[in-house]
């Protein structure tokens, strides 16, 4: 496995913020990571819904990004937590396997679309998940769906364990339907989401009854900027680095945020990324 020390994690998270870990390791099998996981103070995939401090952090990160396996089996398919959502949906339709077209385009892995339950377009993960391969209290399990707590952008993963695999269910389908259905999200992602900054996708969870790149838009607030943190102008519900921002701005902006859309709504918008300092 490879131990790099003094890594930036500026250079590994998708909102390009974040300064330097005592010791980034990188397991390349399930065994390797078995190993360095009593290290571990932090789960790192491809880092994006991270937002993590520009200071230097005292910590050990493991990163998921070398468990890159994919192995079908008749309508399943298991693939290792550093597989992308983006290689896995494409994967799959050549196989003629529908069901993970919602995951396409999403800027994650498999680890963390497992350990945030991560959705896009009416689709979660814990629709298509069969069980999930963890190591939880020193050993390797095999996690049925029923058994992983998902909710709402949650899993029982937030509490504790790795993801180290997780197994789909999916269903036959035309190749070319399911394509048409990949090509037709992701011109809807590139119309609608501001694709060429940096950022860690939606910035704040969807409040019950209502949307938050709405309540943000309605707030006035489209295009505010602290630093180089903005509200896009294309998405609302995006907070975007355009070039240099740093912690404070990323953090100052989601407060302000918070604070006018609760002034104006009554609605408290909670951080779906997840901020570490």
């Amino acid at each position: 496995m490879q131990i790099l020390r003094n890594e930036p994690m500026k250079n590994r998270t998708t909102l390009r913020i974040g300064g330097r870990v005592r010791e980034l390791i990188i397991p390349e099998s399930e065994e390797e990571l078995m190993e360095c996981a009593g290290r571990a103070d932090l789960i790192l995939g491809r880092g994006s819904n991270l937002l993590v401090t520009d200071g230097e952090l005292d910590i050990c990160v493991v990163s998921t990004e070398m468990l890159r396996d994919i192995v079908f089996d008749g309508d399943k398919v298991t693939a290792g937590a550093g597989v992308t959502l983006t290689e896995l949906a494409v994967r799959c339709a050549e196989m003629g396997l529908g069901g993970l077209e919602f995951a396409y385009g999403i800027p994650g892995s498999v680890g963390g679309a497992v350990f945030m339950n991560a959705g896009a377009y009416g689709g979660e993960m814990k629709d298509v998940i069969t069980s999930v391969r963890a190591i939880t209290g020193g050993k390797i399990v095999d996690i049925p769906n029923e058994e992983c707590g998902f909710s709402y952008r949650a899993s029982r993963f937030q509490q504790g364990g790795i993801v180290a695999s997780a197994t789909f269910k999916l269903r036959r389908r035309d190749k070319g339907e399911i394509r048409a259905k990949m090509r037709e999200l992701g011109d809807k992602r590139r119309e609608k989401q501001p694709l060429e900054f940096p950022s860690a996708g939606s910035t704040f969870k969807r409040p019950e009854g209502y949307f938050a790149a709405a309540l943000i838009e309605e707030a006035g607030l489209k295009g505010a900027a602290v630093g180089s943190a903005q509200v896009s102008e294309k998405h609302a519900g995006f907070l975007i680095n355009r070039g240099g921002a740093t912690f404070d701005d990323f953090t100052a902006l989601m407060e302000k945020v918070q604070r006018e859309v609760y002034s104006r709504s009554g609605v408290e918008l909670e951080p779906e990324v997840r901020i570490i300092k």
